[in-house]
Parts: C-alpha cells; structure tokens; sequence
C-alpha cells in the first residue's frame, strides 16, 4: 500500500486525448521511475471536450470524457498494482456555467425558479442587485440588436427553453407564451451584451471569468454535495491525497481545511496556495503545505545570480524605455483590475459598505466610495490577508491591512481620507453598529475574495507580461525585482520547510506555470552575463529593423520575444506566433482579449516569422544559445535535483523527466513522447553516466538524475522526512557550491552560477566537508571518504552529485 504521504508526485494532465486508461498504461513507466504517486488533474464532470477540468458542471460522477467512473476504477487498480497511489485536483471555488447551460442543473435550477430555488444558497449571487435579476452576459450585442436571434423553443422533454446561438435557458414557469419582450422581462436572469459584465455582474466569478461561477462551499450541505465523490474514494482507499484548488477564492479557507481534515481522517493535503515574498503559510491551515509555488521561486533564485539585476534592468530600460523596477509595474496592472476589468466586485463591495451602517462610508460620495476601494484592493500585496469576521484579527492581517491603507492614503484625495480610516477599521472588525454586522461579515470576505482576484489578474497575467526584464523570474510566487538570492536565504527557506512543514510540495513546473523550468534555467545565465546580452539584443534589433523596414513590436513585447526565441531555440513559426498573441493580450496594452487588435497581432507575428526565416538572426540566435548552452544545463540539473532533494515532496510535471522547454498553456500541456521516455529510463536505470554538462546531454542526464533521486526517495523515505543540515563549502569558489545533508544519509551537491565560477577560474582549492563515512554517488557510483573533498572531484562527470551514505566496508567504484 502507498504511504501516507508520498515520497513524490508525478503530475498527469488529463483530458479527452488522454484518459484514464493512458494514465494507467504509464503504471509500469511510473514505478520504474521511482514515483509513489500519480498526481491528477480534476476528474469529475466537466464541460464536455474540456482540456483542463476546472469548469466543473456535474460533482456527482467523475468524468465521461475521461472514461467515466468504471475506467477510473480500473486506472486506479492498475496503479496500485505497481504500488502507485492516487492524489486528486480538487476544485471548490467555482463551477462552469456551460453551453448549454443545462449541463449544470443547479445553475439550471436558479435561472428557472431564481431565489425560490433549492439551490439558490450555492452561488455567491447578489440579489440586492440588478432588481434581483442574475446578469447573463452572453450576447454578442445589446440587447435590441440580437432579440430576433432569441427564440422560444421546446426541448428533448417538451419543456419550452430560450435560445440564443447555442446557450439553452429555463424559463420561468408560466412565462413561455409572453411576447418576447415580457417574457425576458419575466425571467429571474438578464440577457445582456458580454462586455456588460465588468461593470454589471452580480454573483461572484473565478477572478474576471465570466464563464466560471463560484459556490458557496461554506455552506455544509455545498460541501457535502460538492466533494461527495472524491470523499467516498478517499474513503475506500483509491484516492490517498488531495490538491486544492484557489483557497484564496474561498469565503473561508481555514474553515474549508479543518473541515477537508476530518473528512479525509487526515489525509496529505496540499493548496494553491500563492505566498508573497516574505510571507508565510498560516500555520493553523490543516494541510500539508502548498503546492510548490514557494519551492519554484527559491530553487530559481538560487540559481541566478542577484548581482546581474541592475545591469539587467539598466539594459533593459535602454531598450524599452520602461521602469526599472517591477513594483509600480504590478500595483498599475491591479489598480486598472480594480478600476476597469472588476468595477462590478468593487460596486458590490460599496454597496456592503453602505450597510454596515459606519456614518463616514453611509454618508462618503458613489465615486469616492468605489475610489478608496479600489486603491485598498489595489494596494494589498499579499493575495489576501486573513481576517476572520468576528474575530480579532491577527498581528499579521492586521499589519497588512494598515500597509495597504498607507499606501492608498498616497493616493486618495484629502476629502475622502477619513472615509479610507473608516473602510480600513470596518475591515479590522471595528466601527459597526450592532444593525450592521452582517454586512460588515459579508464585507470582510468578498474584500479578501476580491483581492485574490486581483493579484491574480493583476500581477500574474497582466505585469509579468509587460515588464520583461528577466523572463525567468515572471514567475507565479517570485518577485521579479529581486531574480536571485544567496546561499543563506535558500538555506534558510529549506531548513523552515523541514522544520514547519516537512510535508509540502515542491515543483519547478505546473500546468500554470508560464515557461517550464528548462527555459528559466536557460534565462538564468542572463543575469550572469549582461554584457553579452546586452550586444546580442542591440544587434538583432538592428537587424530586426532592417528586416521590417521600421519598428513593428512595442519595445516590451519585443524584448519579450528575444528572451523567448533564446529560451525556447529552436521553436517553429505557429508556436512562437500562437504564444506571442497570448503575451500580448495579456499585458493588455497594445491589444487585449476584450479587445484585440488583429492587424498589431498579425505584424508582430509577421516579425516573428521573418526572424525565424532570416539566416543571418537565426545563426546568430542559434550561436548565442550554444554559446550558453553549458551553463544552462548545469542550472537545470542543478535546479532539479535540489528540488527533488530539498524537504517536501517533490512533483514532477509531466514529461518534465526530460528538458522541459515549454511556454505557458497550452503549450505545456501538450503530447507526451512516454515511448522516448521509457528508453531512456532504461539506459538511465542500468547504468551510471558520465555525460558531462552539455546541453546535448540534458535530456539522458535529467532523466538519469530524476530516475536515481525518487528511486533513493521511495527506498529511504525516512531520510527525506528527517533533518536538513547545510553543508557550506569552503575556499575561493564556496559560494558557486549549494550542498546540504538530508537526515545525515544522503548529501546533494550542485554548482550554481556556472558563468561566474568559469569567470574565477574554476573550483581551485574549494573543498567541501563531507560528514564522516563512505559514501556513494548514485549518480556515478563513484565512491568519496568523509572529510575535505575537493569540489572538482565531486564534479569531474556532472556539476551535481548526490551522495549515499553506504554502509562500512561495502566495495564499490573508484574512492576519492
């Protein structure tokens, strides 16, 4: 049987092109990789032809598409065969609101009967508004322009429904033979133009998607109904773990876990949770830790050198002529989230200020009132603090609260400050009449909820996108303005999760993450050679230009796509292209998904083209990635084996065993070659390698380094459930040495910044302090005596090693 918690993950990206029954044929492949546990994503119910299962319609069944219940039954047996267990996505934020719209029946449900239905209490809707009407963005116009596009039809079981286009709608009972324009006056729903719902939407949504509603899982019998399915496998013992899914999105998060725990009987748990730099997982969450975001932004750091920043962000503001720092970047992208794209949240949370009765926020003007909560929304730089409604609320909470509150009170015009003091008291718990505590709860949640929507859209995808001075940084949970970090600040983060929550998980790649972590390790040199950089941009602008006859790309979008043709190289035209319209709509400044500009797209890409095309950019790109093609691999295996070693359990997205060069969805969850795959660990499992760190190497050596890693994880679990030891080198080169002990069995070795330590002349007289014993790298199976060794014997054959400690007198290769 699998153990409790799993010694590591291996992360399965299911969808109609890759069922369950694929994820079993990977059983064999799983185990002889050394993996405890196949990690899911969602499988109950979801849109039909969905490629992801987050737009969940039906929690009762686990997913058609997939195979349905009787092939996760069987997927699951041919798991535990080989002694895989099961962790399952769980989704409790929201569900789909599908086409058609039937397929969700509690929606189905509430557009029919409205508040009188059993299931009005699942949505989060907001019936004080819109005359007590659910707004339906769907319509491709106003109103009076598609109302003959609108018909009254009967359905399979000669019910009349409404149609437009191919959403099918309820009617409210006695309405159907009304003249059309009655009859939509009728419903308990508004049929409105799509763009109405920025301003206009009155129910709560995952962050600005409109096609995604979210449920009220606080509410005893929504959670029972909602997580029935995954419970009874839990339960039977075919689902071992779960992964949560947006806690921040939850009016509760620390209710929703201590409720999960006693469910589950205490099964391993892990959340989406995002942390801001500096900031900490609750400590009474009942769950094992996150799902890795911190992990992937320390173990990048690690690898890149802090000191490259300002040359970095010096060159890069000659180039786009943009800020130097990321900060106002992020706080301008969740302010226009706040001002723009969620105006509906922010007049929703006016109008609980409004109840709650404070004299100060009843009597503050409509447009001062949405002004300060928009700045406190955009000035809250955790995804949400958390405050308990009735509750004291922590020095934690409290002290970001009054951070956000400084910091819109820059802002805020003098005549509307003291309506600011009083918003940010009512928050706090204080400052409300008795006749107002209700609202004053509903407040403090849809605020929290309100902020993780905009740090997710705000900072994530829009201004990582539009301050591209490293790529390798934009990533969810790092902090693009500091990319690089010392040794002792890795050490202590490990030495925290090893000590607070040993447990976590840990990962380099997601499904979200926005380039996997073969690609960041690749930008990574960058900041250890800024110079280069620096000339090999200018001189492919000039040719560039020359090319087009002229600047096509905005400086930041074409900076963007340097970085991205030298992370990527090589890529061919569609998949540069495809992604490129996604960066851009993202960044929202040239175009946007609200509103694209087709004919900028199609110049951008037409660029795009032509470098590829260009035999002069392409050797001269192709040159400059072999150029640092070598320090590149030794950060990616030095990167993955960290990872794999550090505390916490590790995650390995799938594929990601090999070189994982992918950009952000779709593009990672594509086609995986498993056949290639199994080759590979085959050779990787027979016998040890000395390939040396060349990026034609990668593939065999990440391979070798994953398959040996979970291998002596799975085989020694009580070693990577133990203590964390750093072990500092000593001599001119210590710092380019990341070294650490796990429970004194087990030592991992990796260089870091390879450019610098070339620069210095190499290792020299750098040693590193083995504790006493004999110990093999499993890696090489050279063999090394406890004391002084020198950091270029460890890594003659690779730049990492991982070190057994062996039992006395055992024979094995060469000793050093």
């Amino acid at each position: 049987m699998p153990r409790a918690i799993p010694s590591s993950t291996y992360r399965l990206q299911l969808h109609p092109g890759f069922r369950f029954a694929d994820a079993a044929a990977l059983a064999g492949y799983l185990a002889d990789l050394g993996v405890s546990h196949a990690y899911l994503s969602p499988i109950l119910q979801a849109v039909p032809g969905s490629t992801h299962g987050y737009d969940v319609v039906d929690h009762s069944r686990i997913s058609a598409d997939l195979g349905g219940e009787e092939d996760f039954r069987s997927m699951a047996a041919a798991l535990r065969a080989y002694g895989i267990g099961i962790v399952a996505d769980v989704v409790p934020n929201h569900m789909a609101i599908p086409v058609p719209e039937y397929l969700n029946r509690q929606l189905w449900s509430v557009l029919r009967d409205g508040r009188n239905s059993e299931y009005s209490h699942w949505f989060d809707i907001d019936w004080s508004a819109n005359d007590g009407r659910i707004l339906l963005p769907v319509l491709a116009l106003p109103l009076r322009s598609c109302i003959s596009e609108i018909t009254v039809k009967a359905n399979a079981g000669d019910e009349p429904v409404l149609c437009y286009q191919s959403h099918v709608l309820p009617l409210r009972p006695g309405t159907a033979r009304l003249p059309m324009p009655e009859l939509l006056a009728a419903q308990h729903y508004r049929l409105a133009h799509w763009r109405s719902a920025a301003a206009l939407l009155n129910w709560r949504r995952f962050a600005d998607v409109s096609s995604l509603i979210a449920i009220r899982v606080e509410e005893p019998d929504v959670f029972s109904a909602t997580h029935a399915v995954l419970l009874r496998l839990v339960t039977e013992g075919i689902v071992d773990g779960l992964r949560i899914d947006h806690p921040d999105g939850l009016a509760d998060p620390r209710g929703y876990l201590d409720r999960l725990a006693v469910a589950t009987g205490g099964r391993w748990i892990v959340t989406e949770k995002i942390l801001a730099v500096g900031e900490t997982l609750p400590a009474d969450w009942q769950c094992a830790g996150t799902t890795g975001y911190d992990a992937l932004a320390q173990v990048g750091a690690l690898f890149t050198d802090p000191a490259g920043a300002d040359a970095l962000s010096l060159q890069y503001a000659r180039f786009a002529r943009g800020p130097r720092e990321f900060g106002p970047v992020a706080w301008t992208a969740r302010r226009e989230m706040a001002g723009h794209i969620m105006t509906a949240e922010v007049a929703r949370l006016a109008r609980l200020a409004r109840r709650t009765g404070e004299p100060l926020l009843a009597r503050a003007a409509a447009g001062d009132l949405r002004f300060i909560l928009a700045e406190m929304l955009a000035a809250v730089e955790v995804y949400r603090p958390y405050l308990v409604p009735g509750s004291p609320p922590s020095q934690t909470s409290a002290r970001q609260i009054a951070a956000a509150a400084a910091r819109a009170r820059r802002r805020t015009p003098a005549r509307a400050q003291s309506a600011l003091d009083a918003l940010s008291a009512v928050l706090l718990g204080r400052g409300v009449p008795e006749s107002g505590q209700a609202a004053q709860h509903e407040l403090i949640i849809v605020f929290q909820q309100t902020c993780a929507a905009i740090q997710a859209k705000g900072v994530e995808d829009t201004a990582m996108y539009r301050w591209p001075r490293l790529l390798s940084a934009n990533e969810v949970g790092a902090d693009p303005d500091r990319p690089g970090a010392d040794l002792p600040e890795f050490h202590a983060f490990a030495a925290r999760l090893a000590r607070e929550w040993p447990a976590t998980m840990t990962t380099l790649s997601t499904h979200d993450t926005k380039r996997q972590e073969d690609l960041r390790a690749r930008l990574a040199v960058l900041a250890e050679a800024p110079q280069e950089w620096a000339d090999a941009v200018t001189g492919w602008h000039a040719r560039a230009v020359q090319l087009a006859g002229g600047s096509v790309a905005d400086p930041d979008t074409e900076y963007l796509l340097w970085q991205t043709l030298v992370g990527t190289w090589p890529i061919h035209g569609n998949r540069l292209s495809t992604y490129l319209r996604k960066a851009m709509r993202e960044a929202k400044t040239a175009t946007s998904w609200l509103d694209p500009d087709t004919r900028y797209e199609a110049a951008v890409a037409d660029l795009a083209g032509a470098i590829l095309a260009d035999e002069t950019l392409a050797r001269g790109i192709g040159a400059f990635v072999a150029a640092i093609a070598p320090d590149a691999c030794a950060n990616s295996l030095g990167a993955k084996l960290v990872q794999l070693t550090m505390p916490g359990v590790p995650d390995v997205y799938q594929g990601c065993e090999l070189a994982g060069f992918a950009l952000v969805d779709p593009d990672n969850r594509g086609r995986v070659d498993y056949a290639r795959r199994r080759v590979m660990l085959d050779a990787a499992r027979s016998t040890p390698e000395a390939t040396g760190p060349a990026e034609s190497s990668l593939d065999a050596t990440k391979m070798l380094i994953c398959a040996r890693a979970l291998r002596l994880r799975r085989e020694h679990p009580d070693w990577f459930e133990g203590s964390y030891q750093a072990l500092p080198a000593s001599g001119p080169a210590r710092d380019h040495a990341v070294a650490f002990s796990r429970a004194g069995q087990c030592v991992t070795v990796a260089t870091r910044l390879p450019a610098g330590l070339r620069r210095r002349g190499g290792w020299r007289d750098t040693v590193l302090a083995l504790p006493a014993g004999k110990w093999q790298d499993v890696l090489t199976a050279a063999t090394y005596s406890g004391g002084d060794i020198a950091l270029a014997d460890l890594t003659t054959s690779l730049p990492v090693a991982l070190l057994a400690l062996t039992p006395a007198g055992d024979a094995g290769a060469e000793s050093r």
